[in-house]
């Protein structure tokens, strides 16, 4: 009983400010309703509105597309960075990484997404770093881009996801035992040899919190995307975060904006539970 007493204070936030809501949307998805007047039954309308329209659905695609940025090149490039750290062995260049690395995961995200659209802008350091090099007819308008303004959000999410995906495998190498590595270079192999052989089985666990953390990241994008672009142009770069407060707030419709919701949170499980358990240790 005294450990459901110290449990009982955040037992009771929860319930209040995360299974309360997340209930009130499920009820509000199956209804028409602006928030203000009364509210009408419309069944699974509004979920088969989100798998019908062309809007909608592409809105999934396009958190779907963000997870090559904000999870594979973060984790592939995070892997190597950490390897050579290891392999190269210089006094004090692991604090360094490490530091210099982490620092964009202390800025807050909406700030990212400030200075980006500073340097994605016309005359912004982009612009002008191309510019320098004599690619001048390469520059452009990033974010406003109907091709790039999608990949050029996913770079932002990149820069954020990088640093905290490259400390911890750096972590993670750091816990493998030394003898290992020892025992491999005594065998004949090389780096990549080593890297394949011991380095990734011994970072299954913090691969699997990497993908884990940026994929649901990826899905659940809203901050980057909202301040960057707010979904432009067109529809280029909407993604079910902006969707859901646009039709919420917005344009008052706040079963589909449930509905919408609800149908995220279940591909963000469908996506995330395999993916726990193929990285569980063996």
């Amino acid at each position: 009983m005294v450990g459901w007493l110290f449990a009982l204070p955040a037992a009771v936030l929860y319930v209040l400010f995360v299974l309360r809501p997340l209930l009130a949307s499920v009820q509000y998805s199956f209804y028409d309703w602006d928030g203000i007047t009364a509210a009408t039954p419309v069944g699974l309308a509004n979920y088969r509105r989100v798998f019908t329209d062309p809007e909608l659905l592409s809105s999934i695609g396009h958190a779907f597309f963000l997870i090559i940025f904000f999870t594979i090149i973060p984790v592939v490039v995070g892997l190597v960075v950490a390897a050579l750290v290891q392999e190269i062995k210089i006094r004090g260049l692991g604090t360094l990484a490490r530091t210099l690395l982490f620092l964009p995961q202390i800025i807050p995200g909406a700030a990212a997404a400030v200075a980006w659209l500073w340097m994605y802008s016309s005359e912004g350091a982009i612009n002008q770093a191309l510019s320098a090099v004599g690619l001048s007819s390469v520059a452009r308008a990033w974010l406003g881009d109907f091709t790039w303004a999608l990949p050029a959000v996913g770079i932002i999410g990149t820069w954020l996801s990088m640093g905290l995906c490259t400390v911890l495998l750096m972590s993670g190498i750091g816990k493998i035992d030394a003898s290992i590595y020892e025992a491999a270079r005594l065998d004949g192999a090389g780096f990549l040899r080593t890297f394949t052989t011991v380095t990734l089985p011994g970072l299954r666990q913090e691969i699997g919190v990497c993908v884990t953390i940026t994929v649901i990241a990826a899905l659940a994008s809203f901050d980057i995307v909202f301040l960057a672009t707010q979904g432009g142009p067109g529809t280029q770069t909407m993604v079910p975060g902006v969707m859901v407060y646009q039709l919420g707030f917005t344009e008052s419709r706040l079963g589909l904006a449930s509905a919408l919701a609800i149908v995220l949170s279940l591909l963000v499980l469908a996506v995330i539970l395999p993916l726990q358990r193929l990285f569980r240790e063996r």
